[in-house]
């Protein structure tokens, strides 16, 4: 038997190597289903646990809910609010699992690295200039035309983590949608035979259903964002830059919005 045959042969190694992917495999699926509400429910025993202590009643005398609402802004409210970004990006964890393939990078793959932040980077304004300015005028026309739905805004209190929290969201928005719509669907459709440009328009109504709750004008936004991004996708091979400005339009969205709101009313609220 040659060297190369005995390499390529090597139980060990292969078992080692799914013993490793398996493992991830229970992480990752534990971090999207049971594992998740296990922790919450455990956090939510906790938080009543120190209620308890801090007002000196037992367990018993207090009281849960099935649909918790959010509470006042304090240290749970944070807890909670980082919590549901961190297992929503195990989502996009658990897809670039399924994207993997041995011998090869998954993110190198399908451009979701910083090898190229800078024209990344670049990419990424310039599709901010190229869908943002006409996504708000869209809406703009579309609440003065009654066929989209108000966004209520968060207020920009005094809180020290609500900026913050803002654009934390906006990171997941960005790589959650992109890494779903593009990086994904674009790989699987393909192998299944789809031609580009009907992967494009195909994704890019499911990105307009995905955000019809908002309105006639989102679905038409979202839409043609789908396409723009699809194209460049197809061009650029990275989705790093969608990323990047599905990102900063949200930011705009969340922290420019409330402003929006405060100075033009009339529009806007």
């Amino acid at each position: 038997m040659s060297p190369a045959m005995i390499r390529a042969w090597d139980p060990p190694r292969a078992a080692v190597s799914a013993r490793t992917r398996f493992g991830w495999e229970v992480v990752l699926v534990l971090a999207i289903s049971v594992g998740q509400s296990a922790l919450y429910s455990l956090l939510s025993f906790m938080r009543t646990v120190q209620q308890a202590i801090e007002t000196q009643a037992s367990i018993g005398d207090q009281s849960t809910s099935l649909n918790p609402s959010a509470s006042s802004a304090d240290f749970w409210t944070v807890l909670y609010q980082f919590l549901a970004v961190f297992f929503a990006l195990a989502t996009v964890a658990l897809i670039v699992y399924l994207l993997w393939e041995p011998g090869g990078n998954a993110l190198r793959r399908i451009g979701l690295d910083f090898r190229r932040f800078g024209g990344d980077l670049g990419g990424g304004v310039l599709l901010l200039a190229a869908m943002g300015i006409p996504g708000l005028a869209l809406y703009v026309v579309g609440r003065l035309l009654g066929v989209t739905l108000q966004v209520s805004a968060s207020p920009l209190d005094s809180a020290w983590y609500t900026v913050p929290l803002l654009v934390l969201a906006a990171v997941r928005a960005g790589i959650t949608e992109e890494t779903v719509f593009i990086g994904y669907l674009f790989d699987r459709l393909r192998r299944l035979g789809w031609g580009w440009w009907t992967i494009i328009l195909a994704t890019a109504g499911l990105r307009g259903v995905y955000h019809a709750y908002q309105g006639v004008g989102s679905i038409v936004g979202n839409f043609a964002m789908g396409v723009v991004f699809g194209w460049c996708y197809r061009r650029w091979g990275r989705v790093m830059p969608l990323v990047i400005a599905h990102t900063l339009i949200d930011v705009i969205a969340f922290v420019g919005y409330p402003l929006a709101v405060s100075w033009w009313p009339t529009v806007f609220a």
